[in-house]
């Protein structure tokens, strides 16, 4: 599943591309995704200038000039690719997950502008689509959800409120979104590597240089992910002619048996399963 820096650079993507143009047309082959497609969706977005491409977490927002939002929930294999009008369009994904091309099939939602659209491309059709008629409610959807690890509520004071005295092991809370917003399971690896924390160590057992440690390597980690273009095992340019590759970066993600990098260290990598997910961390630098 797209985590937060893979859905930050279809955002970087989108906003150069769709950013205030008016939608003419809205096309619903499929309304069955995880979520029904709302029945008015075509006529809510016709005539509706897009303000701007927003993200929260996970979630893509679309700002239209009506004051309505579009929530987008990607799912596990959805892509958003941009096809220009009267162009030979070899790549046309935003993101650098799945096809670089747009495929044949499962080609649900199509949004059409004068001189390009977008089309939502999703096989397992786990995604989903939502509108709201205003900011205050698309807010209070995400009432549920903890700050994003770049918000400035994401501090030293609220990290040790939630974590002191907790039975939970720390990678469990890294991947909890109502903890902290964003962080899925490639990344929470990778940064209890940088904290030098194991990841089945009780929140309990840590102590405020832990803290400090998770707060500081969390935005590291997601701010080179965002610069690398992510890190769902593809490699090849998107439609802004970046290339994605924080995959070649991993320090401990889908590295097991492998010598640790962390120079002086002698540790190798091992993988356990914690909560039926797949937890990559060094037996040397990563004690518990």
């Amino acid at each position: 599943m797209p985590e937060l820096p893979e859905v930050e650079v279809v955002k970087q993507s989108l906003n150069k591309k769709i950013k205030e143009k008016k939608v003419k047309k809205v096309l619903v082959r499929n309304r069955n995704l995880r979520k029904k497609v709302p029945l008015n969706f075509q006529n809510i977005l016709i005539n509706e200038k897009i303000l701007k491409v927003g993200r929260f977490s996970k979630y893509l927002i679309l700002h239209f000039s009506n004051n309505k939002k579009c929530l987008i929930h990607l799912g596990m294999s959805g892509t958003i690719h941009f096809i220009k009008k009267n162009k030979k369009n070899i790549i046309t994904n935003t993101s650098f997950y799945n096809s670089p091309k747009l495929p044949k099939k499962h080609n649900h939602i199509e949004i059409l502008f004068d001189d390009c659209k977008i089309i939502y491309n999703d096989p397992r059709r786990f995604g989903f689509f939502e509108i709201f008629e205003n900011e205050q409610l698309l807010k209070e959807r995400f009432d549920h959800l903890g700050p994003e690890p770049f918000n400035s509520q994401f501090n030293l004071n609220y990290i040790c409120s939630k974590l002191m005295g907790k039975q939970k092991n720390i990678k469990n809370f890294l991947i909890d979104q109502s903890f902290v917003s964003g962080i899925g399971n490639i990344y929470a690896s990778e940064i209890l590597f940088l904290s030098r924390i194991n990841p089945i160590k009780k929140a309990k057992n840590l102590n405020k240089s832990d803290y400090k440690n998770i707060l500081i390597n969390s935005k590291k980690v997601l701010n080179e992910a965002i610069n690398k273009g992510g890190s769902t095992i593809k490699d090849f340019k998107n439609i802004s002619g970046r290339h994605g590759g924080f995959q070649s970066e991993f320090k401990v993600y889908q590295r097991e048996g492998l010598k640790c990098k962390r120079s002086n260290c002698v540790g190798i990598i091992k993988k356990k399963s914690i909560s039926n997910r797949s937890t990559f961390f060094c037996n040397s630098c990563q004690k518990e």
